[in-house]
């Protein structure tokens, strides 16, 4: 009888619980050996222990904190040596409530250097050794909030607006390499990373926020019909696509060497 090939290995940060543990589950169902990253040593285990028996597969614990620059390193050499991870997930993100100009910048940055200086190093240590490869792909989780900086945090939207561009680039850069790059836009999502920051899920309007298990699923299908960008909630993605026409067709008159007529004074 047959047998199906074993998909590899899937390195999934933010792992021990919400959208992290969602994907962790799915990547199990699908035959793939689990390195959990999280801060949480024992939800990391009860995770583990979860999928292990479910689906038997292996899986392992690698309990690190991303913002804190050792631990980063240790995540970064695992993804540039081990040839069997062949499918990085980048989810471990968090936010920070309030306004700009209110804000404890010392919760910002380290909010900045888990959602932006952690994914990119982690996406370049993969990106790095699976091009060489000839195979792998990269999820980058971002937000739909990278579009409407005008109604949310400007530091949270900013870090997920730098991800959806290293994304692109990525995708642009690697597209005959044989790594695949795909950038993931939730909408709202019935997570903790709310209640870590303050921020009640319950006020938001009826049929605005998304459940995990939905969201995964989106996010996988998207992957598998060969989105480059992924917005579950999204009806139509022909709607992106008007998007970025319009996006690029501003490309030509972004950069030229004098400046536009409405500024030459008379």
């Amino acid at each position: 009888m047959a047998t199906t090939a074993s998909p590899g290995t899937a390195l999934i940060t933010g792992a021990s619980t919400g959208i992290g543990a969602t994907y962790a589950d799915r990547l199990a169902r699908r035959g793939y050996s689990l390195v959990l990253v999280a801060r949480d040593q024992q939800r990391l285990d009860g995770v583990a222990a979860r999928l292990r028996q479910q689906y038997g597969v292996v899986v392992e614990t690698l309990q690190a904190d991303l913002t804190a620059r050792a631990d980063l390193a240790r995540v970064e050499q695992r993804l540039a040596r081990d040839a069997a991870i062949t499918l990085l997930l980048n989810n471990a993100g968090s936010t920070v409530e309030g306004s700009f100009v209110g804000s404890d910048m010392d919760k910002v940055e380290n909010m900045l250097t888990l959602n932006i200086t952690a994914p990119t190093r982690l996406a370049k240590a993969a990106a790095g050794r699976m091009a060489v490869a000839g195979a792998g792909t990269i999820i980058n989780l971002g937000s739909v909030t990278s579009l409407l900086p005008e109604s949310f945090s400007g530091t949270y939207s900013g870090s997920k607006a730098y991800m959806l561009n290293l994304s692109i680039a990525m995708q642009a850069e690697l597209s005959t390499s044989g790594v695949r790059v795909q950038a993931v836009l939730p909408g709202a999502t019935r997570t903790e990373i709310w209640e870590r920051a303050g921020i009640d899920l319950n006020a938001f309007p009826p049929g605005m926020v998304m459940s995990v298990d939905d969201m995964v699923d989106a996010a996988l299908s998207g992957l598998d019909q060969g989105e480059a960008v992924t917005i579950p909630s999204l009806p139509d993605m022909a709607d992106w696509q008007r998007y970025t026409d319009a996006r690029l067709a501003l490309q030509p008159n972004l950069s030229r060497s004098a400046a536009a007529p409405r500024y030459n004074k008379s």
